[in-house]
């Protein structure tokens, strides 16, 4: 088990994922912190509700992406992988949103 420490909002998380994972968690943290950041002047004084909408961006944004590619009528295996890649990460940021949410609660 690894640890990273990310940058979300101006302010330092250490979370724990597996071995091997640390860029790709990283790259995550930096997608939440890159939505954070396009908030710009609507961010709350609430970091968990800042969090909240960053996530609520990032899930809109794949349902977006799921809706085109089942709109598609595309039966090919490349759009069924995508789907399922962006469910893996859809799931990988609930988890990784939930390790975030206990950290900052923990002193």
């Amino acid at each position: 088990m690894s640890q990273v420490t990310l940058t979300i909002g101006g302010k330092p998380h250490r979370v724990s994922c597996a071995d091997g994972e640390e860029a790709h968690i990283t790259k995550l943290g930096a997608m939440i912190d890159d939505r954070l950041t396009a908030m710009g002047a609507n961010l709350s004084a609430q970091d968990s509700q800042n969090l909240l909408f960053a996530a609520l961006i990032l899930a809109d944004e794949l349902h977006e992406a799921n809706t085109k590619t089942s709109s598609s009528g595309s039966s090919n295996s490349d759009g069924n992988r995508a789907a399922a890649r962006l469910d893996q990460l859809a799931q990988k940021l609930e988890l990784f949103a939930d390790k975030l949410e206990a950290s900052a609660h923990t002193p």
